[in-house]
């Protein structure tokens, strides 16, 4: 994992780390997988976030040079009953039989109440998280005025056919596909609520026609050195796609947010 460690200010609020992952498939343009935070939440509620959350003590024990993308796939199967794995066995792609889904329906809920960790989910369904299906596409840190801040790392993945895509109506309230540009204008009417990191997420995203031009870029992007620009001096990086020229032509609503950075303090949104 690459560092981008810019020169983030001290806070009281410790700094804990977290992933999220936008889950993208061709219908037949690119959509991305949104859930709607529940409005009782600290943090962001009600806004329209990709599913994701911090990384645990598990999550390290799973991997800890890859704790941020073994957090991304278990909060992926909390919040969205999406798993990103593959068979032990072989190497295959995960089973997504009638029979497999419904097993892996019943461990979410286990894994939801505690009742099994994520270690445990894997090994009843001979699975593996699959690190290579993420590709890493920004960081983003809670500033420090907030009295919740998290260090952020977004990943983007094809989203596998056959999994739940379900909110678990209790952290996420609704989910649903959405193109970027459909988000970013119901954002623009009020629609929806959407903040910064994820403007600036769906700006590179409504700029592809499908799935696999978006990933193949920015696998590519991530493959050269020194892969991600600065999007805030201390708390945000982000695959260098072209984003800047992409805000400079937006509307006043995205440039509010970029200025508004008493607002991104308080409604980063970042998983709790």
């Amino acid at each position: 994992m690459r560092s981008y460690n810019g020169g983030v200010k001290a806070s009281k609020a410790a700094v804990r780390e977290a992933a999220t992952v936008m889950l993208v498939r061709d219908a037949p343009g690119l959509e991305v997988f949104m859930l709607r935070r529940n409005p009782e939440s600290v943090f962001a509620g009600g806004a329209y976030v990709f599913p994701g959350g911090a990384v645990d003590v598990d999550d390290r024990a799973l991997g800890d040079d890859r704790r941020f993308w073994v957090a991304a796939v278990r909060e992926t199967f909390e919040e969205a009953g999406v798993l990103l794995a593959r068979r032990r066995a072989d190497d295959a792609p995960f089973d997504v039989s009638a029979e497999a889904m419904a097993g892996l329906a019943t461990d979410r809920l286990r894994l939801l109440t505690s009742a099994a960790s994520f270690a445990d989910v894997l090994d009843a369904h001979g699975a593996r998280v699959d690190i290579d299906a993420l590709v890493p596409f920004s960081r983003w840190i809670t500033p420090a005025p907030s009295p919740r801040r998290f260090d952020t790392w977004f990943f983007a993945a094809a989203a596998p056919a056959g999994h739940a895509y379900e909110h678990d109506d209790n952290e996420a309230v609704a989910s649903e596909w959405i193109r970027p540009a459909d988000a970013l204008a119901r954002a623009r009417a009020k629609d929806i609520e959407l903040i910064y990191p994820t403007v600036r997420t769906l700006l590179v995203m409504a700029r592809y026609p499908s799935t696999a031009e978006f990933l193949a870029d920015a696998r590519a992007r991530w493959d050269r050195p020194d892969p991600l620009r600065v999007m805030n001096p201390m708390q945000g990086w982000q695959l260098d796609l072209g984003t800047e020229a992409d805000l400079a032509a937006d509307d006043d609503f995205t440039r509010a947010l970029f200025s508004a950075r008493e607002r991104f303090a308080e409604e980063l949104s970042c998983p709790t």
